[in-house]
């Protein structure tokens, strides 16, 4: 390996990273001249919007509840309004992968065969430094047709030609995490800004003069002014590079509680750059215990895997999505298939028929297309929406005027059936623990039980063991109040059945023992888990 690059360093700004061999090419002047005029923008107004993020959740522990608001109403009713036309390679969208952006996910993705491809910077990725820069490194490459990979075992991996990947749509993170190692003016980074202008500054023009244009997935917004925020990020970077306003196309993930309140008004915000809406399901279910944690038993959601896309407030979500983006022209994509083959035919079998009913309920109710997490699962999603779609690209003239959605539906948890038990408690450490020992080494898409697991695992695991806590809720098949000393005490029965070495654990158990029975409750484990990592 030749020697580490030296960085050309715009004022004010600093970065605290290693640096490895091409990262010069990624962290440009022009990157980091971007980041450091976003961040003077508009880091002050982000962390406006995650302080009314926590007044919001006060007000509904205090007692009042979400609502659609009031101020907005003339653009919900205003029928007039539609988002910008779907630009190319966005118009049929029937089978997205998902995943990571390490130079193995990065080709295996780009040869699956699926119209698009969420390349992940957030929650299937973990902001360890190397990832943050290698990530947009490794796309970059995709895009010129030079990234390659050979495994330990000589196994050599190569991407298709450009006519058969997918569409490539990237997910940077969230508006609540920093990146630490890139400061301007002396203050850390939105980790946020810094993939998105990491990867435009890259990519953008490469992605341009194939025919497409920079897309992204936005992930964990709460409320349309977040939206309004992005618009400006796109603006000041379309600006910046000098090409045309409404060449970038975002699709917002609907995976907050609040957010589902103001779908419209994110598609109005973004309206000239935007190409829609996805379910993000999981992140979605860890949003409802999140905002509603205190609030008693009508608020407490049995075991995870027995609340299905079909119990009420989950079904409401899902269909006011649909219903919302075709009556603004914008797609309407579906939530995440985490079945992952396996070597066993019954496994197999019934993992694929799992999908298969997923899918088609998606497909009839509207939706334009859905989420795989592995590559041997589209073509059973890409067979499903064919039987609906047939020789149409998408489905956006069902416009769902049939769907009448108000608050009440969406707050209705207390309609989902199931409990609470020792087994669902057991299995809610067992994937946080190992999850968690995952993230911290950099890793953030893994599987688990034979599911693709990311962030929104561990999230829901971690909320519903401190919102139980809290709540003294008792487990249905033992009769057992849960309690911090019982889940410490499980904590240590779980890593002991887990494999490898209890002190394998150890960093995973403290972590998670921080987010799950502290006291207060922390927004995201994603925060002190970073602050674990160098």
């Amino acid at each position: 390996m030749s020697d580490a690059p030296t960085l050309q360093l715009p004022d004010g700004v600093q970065v605290t990273g290693p640096l490895q061999e091409r990262y010069d090419v990624i962290l440009s002047p022009k990157a980091l001249e971007l980041i450091a005029r976003l961040h003077r923008e508009l880091n002050a107004d982000r962390l406006t919007a995650l302080q009314a993020r926590a007044a919001r959740i006060k007000q509904v522990a205090d007692g009042t509840d979400l609502d659609f608001l009031e101020e907005t109403r003339a653009v919900r009713e205003d029928d007039s309004w539609k988002v910008a036309p779907l630009a190319p390679g966005l118009q049929d969208r029937r089978v997205e992968m998902t995943g990571p952006t390490d130079a193995k996910m990065t080709i295996n993705a780009l040869n699956s065969g699926a119209r698009a491809w969420l390349a992940d910077q957030e929650d299937a990725n973990t902001p360890m430094w190397g990832n943050v820069v290698q990530g947009p490194l490794n796309l970059m490459d995709s895009i010129d047709g030079t990234l390659d990979f050979t495994s330990a075992e000589g196994k050599e991996y190569k991407v298709a030609p450009f006519e058969q990947q997918p569409t490539i749509i990237v997910r940077p993170r969230g508006w609540h995490l920093p990146e630490k190692h890139i400061l301007v003016d002396g203050e850390q980074t939105s980790g946020s800004l810094v993939d998105f202008a990491l990867y435009l500054t890259a990519c953008g023009q490469k992605q341009i003069d194939r025919g497409h244009g920079p897309y992204f997935y936005l992930p964990k917004m709460e409320s349309h002014k977040e939206a309004r925020l992005w618009n400006r990020a796109f603006v000041l970077g379309q600006d910046f590079l000098g090409i045309p306003q409404g060449t970038i196309r975002a699709t917002c993930l609907i995976e907050t509680l609040p957010a589902a309140f103001e779908m419209e008004e994110i598609l109005y915000e973004l309206r000239d750059h935007s190409s829609g809406l996805n379910a993000g399901r999981w992140d979605y279910l860890f949003s409802v215990i999140k905002t509603y944690r205190t609030r008693g038993a009508d608020y407490i959601v049995p075991d995870r895997n027995t609340v299905t896309m079909t119990v009420p407030f989950m079904r409401a979500y899902t269909e006011l999505l649909v219903r919302t983006c075709h009556k603004r022209g914008a797609s309407a994509m579906g939530g995440m298939a985490a079945q992952i083959p396996t070597k066993d035919e019954q496994t197999n079998a019934a993992a694929y028929e799992k999908v298969t009913a997923d899918k088609t309920r998606e497909a009839n109710d509207g939706f334009d297309g859905s989420w795989v997490a592995h590559p041997a699962m589209v073509k059973t999603c890409f067979e499903v929406f064919e039987q609906v779609l047939g020789g149409k690209p998408n489905q956006l003239e069902k416009t769902r005027d049939d769907v009448h959605v108000d608050a009440a539906a969406l707050l209705d948890v207390r309609s989902t059936p199931g409990d609470v038990t020792e087994a669902g408690l057991r299995a809610n450490i067992d994937i946080a623990l190992q999850y968690l020992r995952s993230w911290l080494t950099g890793r953030g898409a893994v599987a688990i039980h034979n599911l693709m697991e990311d962030a929104a695992t561990a999230e829901i695991s971690r909320s519903q063991i401190w919102q139980q806590i809290q709540n003294d809720v008792t487990t249905a098949d033992t009769g057992t109040l849960i309690t911090r000393e019982w889940v410490l005490q499980l904590a240590d029965e779980v890593i002991a059945d887990l494999p490898g070495e209890p002190a394998d654990y150890e960093d995973a158990k403290e972590t998670f023992l921080q987010v799950a029975v502290a006291d207060e409750y922390a927004d995201f484990l994603t925060l002190p888990a970073y602050e674990r990592m160098a």
